[in-house]
């Protein structure tokens, strides 16, 4: 499953880049979004980054929208069109097929991005809101938790920078839709339609990359509930499989990611911090390519690329073989 040939490899410099350089401000963030996420995570983050200006939140329900701003000291906006104008750049949480339409639309009026994962569950889509961010030169990054997490990206650093690796398994069961789940999102109408492929399969696939290589091919089957069992071979020989669920008993929840290879075998370290934590270090992440003009190896190009492998493993899953 080779990457399109209109897709350029991660990194380098973008296109018309945005600069902070000799600005006396800080960049200007406004919030689409006011679910569950964005009340828990992303706004009280903006609101306590010393590099940001949290300028407002715009939602699809104004009363909640007027709430959430109003308890960190921001404005609610009545259309996006107006918190693009009063903004330098956009965060966004909201559902993968929302977000995806707006993305395209703050890059278009030349915001920066600042993405949940998965950018979109649609190639096309995904492909689109890359397309924009390009001809617009902005900065873009894609807020994977894990790969932002301080013990787990320099984990996964590190073991992209030993390489030698032979094999490895990743396990992510969550149990937002099991029967004893106290989760916050288990309301969430996407998470439901989707499953655990599209919400947690971009952890996976945001530390597996790096590491091994990209997916050349990829097989799915699935499991209980919503679980789908994974199997990838990537460019550099290796091969990888992979559990995901959102259904999975309470007691069984966990995560795992072993790698093995000419070092050895390698765990990923248990989270140390809180997902407030990992949302900083994406602002952070935001903050260096606007002023550099490079890209981050999570930008929206890297989204995209996580899309096409989801989307092929979905179209195994209804294959009942592999995609390549």
């Amino acid at each position: 499953m080779p990457a399109s040939r209109d897709t350029p490899p991660y990194g380098g410099a973008l296109a018309r880049p945005g600069t902070l350089a000799g600005m006396t401000t800080t960049l200007r963030i406004g919030l689409l979004g006011t679910g569950p996420w964005a009340q828990r995570v992303h706004a009280p983050a903006l609101a306590a980054h010393s590099g940001v200006s949290f300028t407002g939140v715009w939602g699809r329900r104004p009363e909640a929208a007027a709430e959430l701003a109003a308890s960190h000291g921001a404005r609610p906006y009545a259309t996006p069109e107006d918190l693009f104008a009063d903004t330098d750049a956009v965060a966004v949480a909201l559902p993968p097929s929302v977000q995806a339409d707006l993305a395209v639309r703050a890059a278009e009026a030349g915001r920066h991005l600042l993405l949940d994962k998965p950018v979109a569950t649609t190639v096309a889509e995904a492909r689109a809101v890359a397309d924009a961010a390009d001809r617009a030169g902005v900065a873009s990054v894609v807020f994977f938790t894990a790969r932002f997490g301080v013990a787990e990206g320099e984990w996964t650093d590190r073991a992209a920078a030993a390489g030698g690796w032979f094999t490895a398994h990743a396990d992510w069961l969550g149990s937002v839709f099991a029967a004893d789940s106290d989760s916050p999102y288990v309301d969430s109408p996407w998470r439901r339609e989707k499953g655990a492929l599209w919400d947690v399969g971009p952890h996976v696939l945001s530390l597996l990359l790096p590491v091994l290589g990209d997916a050349e091919h990829v097989t799915a089957a699935l499991g209980p509930g919503d679980t789908v069992l994974l199997t990838l071979r990537h460019a550099g020989g290796a091969a990888s499989s992979a559990t995901v669920s959102l259904t999975a008993p309470r007691a069984a929840s966990g995560v795992s990611v072993t790698l093995h290879g000419t070092s050895g075998t390698i765990s990923l370290p248990g989270r140390q911090d809180g997902p407030d934590v990992a949302y900083e270090r994406a602002v952070d992440a935001l903050l260096s390519a606007v002023r550099t003009g490079e890209r981050h190896p999570c930008d929206v190009r890297f989204g995209l690329r996580v899309t096409e492998v989801l989307a092929a493993a979905e179209a195994s899953l209804g294959a009942g073989s592999g995609s390549s």
